[in-house]
């Protein structure tokens, strides 16, 4: 007579401290993203190449339960298709956003991030955003930075969203 090796768990609560009953409220706080962005911007020159165009639409929406907000980017950096999607979540421990994104390049990136008032700042290793809601929070203008090691950064790209939906 076979066995079955699966046990069941002793406490039906060992999964809730991982899995609250509803999301972190500041969660809630990113709402101001949810919809459609035109994205638009300027990549600077740098010794790996000459100045260039950016543009995107990006959309964020909700993963169903509130937990997770969901951002898809497809556009152009230059000539170069990026298709690309973001997962932002909350980590009550350290009071910061998470995300990561992975791209149609392969690349996967993890950073931090903070919405105070209308300031947006993500951080990551080797890269950095500054940017600001407009009043009415249907733009967000920022800069993104670059850094090789962590302490000398120089700008990347300027971009500007605006929301159409």
């Amino acid at each position: 007579m076979a066995t079955n090796n699966i046990r069941e768990p002793e406490n039906d609560n060992a999964l809730t401290s991982h899995n609250p009953s509803k999301p972190h409220p500041a969660m809630e706080r990113l709402n101001v993203f949810v919809g459609k962005w035109n994205t638009e911007g300027v990549i600077k020159a740098s010794p790996s190449g000459a100045a260039d165009l950016l543009k995107a639409v990006d959309t964020y929406e909700w993963l169903p339960g509130g937990y997770f907000l969901i951002h898809h980017v497809d556009g152009y950096m230059g000539k170069d298709k990026v298709k690309a999607i973001e997962i932002i979540g909350y980590d009550a421990s350290s009071q910061n956003y998470t995300t990561h994104s992975y791209d149609n390049q392969g690349n996967f990136n993890a950073y931090q991030a903070n919405l105070l008032d209308r300031d947006w700042k993500i951080w990551g290793e080797s890269e950095r955003f500054t940017g600001m809601f407009s009043e009415d929070s249907n733009i967000l203008t920022g800069s993104w930075e670059l850094s090789s090691d962590g302490t000398n950064w120089v700008p990347w790209m300027d971009i500007k969203l605006t929301k159409v939906i």
